[in-house]
This record gives structure tokens, C-alpha cells and sequence, in this order.
């Protein structure tokens, strides 16, 4: 085994094992949830790496940025659009926490994420000698993990997504005027 492979292969474990006690700790219900969860921040996540990774590698490559300093700009790029999808689409508003605590909390997370993804985009590139949009990809599935469980720890609270809430609110509306207007139509009957 050569010394990139070690290196993932380790911080993998160390994720897969926190992913394990955290799963642990719930129950079957909750698990169901959290993988429903899990697959809309992953279609959310694709997303964001796409944007990430086009955009880091359009800078180093059509602009001359170093890599360390556009991976950087990408990741915060990606972090704005992950923000809001995530927020809308992933994960319950907690009630009682504001907008702007949300964001802010949801930015320290991603600066930890950030440094994170710097550190395997550093100890990949320079130490291992991996292309950096190799090194790239692994990085992103280690902050992807990250992201994920620090998020739903401390941004989540109880109910449905906004998303879930507007497409509540929508049926129910089209519900009651679906309603009124039998109830009109049977009025004119009579």
C-alpha cells in the first residue's frame, strides 16, 4: 500500500467510526430519516462540489491562481450556495435560533471544513505528490462527512425543512380551494 492510500484509508476510519457511534445512538426510525437526510445533502453536496471543483480548477488553470489559494475561493463560493440549499432543502430551522446565528454557526463550520479541506489539499499535494484535483476529490468527501454530522448536531431542530413547509402549505391551499369549489359547484346544483 503506498503512502496516499494509508493516509485516506486512516482519516476514513476515523470518520466511518464517528458516523458508526453517532448512527449508534439512534433509533431505526431516526436512522430511515437520517438516510433520506443524508441523500438530499449528498444531491445538495454534488452540487456544491461541482461548484467547488470547476471553480478551483477554472482559477489555477485559465487564471494562474495557486492551487491552495483558489481551492480556497471555490470552497467559500461553494460554502454560500451550500448554505442555502442546505438550509432549505436538508435541514430543519431550529426554532428559537435566528437566521443570522444559523448563518453564523453554519460559517464556523465551514472555516473548520475549510481547514480541514486545506490541510488534505496541502498534506496531499505537497507530502504525497497527488495531483491536487486528485487530492481535491478525496479532501471533499472528508469535509462532505464533516459538514454533514457538525451541521446536524448543532443547526437542526424538530419538524419538516422550509421546502417541506412550502410544499405543506401549498397542498393545503389547493386542498381548500379544491374544497370551496366543490362546495360551490354542489351550492349551484341545488
Amino acid at each position: 500500500m503506498g503512502a496516499p492510500f494509508k493516509f485516506y484509508l486512516g482519516v476514513f476510519h476515523l470518520v466511518l467510526f464517528n458516523i458508526i457511534f453517532y448512527m449508534g445512538a439512534t433509533s431505526v426510525k431516526s436512522l430511515k430519516k437520517l438516510t433520506a437526510q443524508f441523500m438530499k445533502f449528498g444531491v445538495v453536496g454534488v452540487i456544491a462540489f461541482l461548484i467547488d471543483y470547476l471553480t478551483m480548477i477554472a482559477l489555477t488553470e485559465l487564471f494562474g491562481v495557486p492551487y491552495l489559494i483558489s481551492t480556497t475561493i471555490s470552497f467559500i463560493v461553494s460554502v454560500i450556495f451550500n448554505y442555502l440549499a442546505s438550509m432549505r432543502y436538508v435541514f430543519a430551522h431550529k426554532e428559537g435560533m435566528s437566521r443570522r446565528t444559523e448563518f453564523i454557526i453554519f460559517v464556523v463550520l465551514s472555516a473548520i471544513g475549510l481547514v480541514i479541506n486545506d490541510a488534505c489539499m496541502w498534506y496531499g499535494v505537497e507530502r504525497l505528490g497527488i495531483d491536487y484535483r486528485i487530492t481535491k476529490i478525496g479532501a471533499t468527501v472528508i469535509v462532505a462527512i464533516w459538514n454533514f454530522f457538525s451541521r446536524k448536531a448543532t443547526l437542526e431542530g424538530e419538524g419538516p425543512t422550509d421546502a417541506e413547509k412550502a410544499r405543506q402549505a401549498k397542498k393545503s391551499s389547493t386542498n381548500v380551494q379544491s374544497a370551496q369549489n366543490s362546495h360551490g359547484a354542489r351550492g349551484s346544483e341545488k
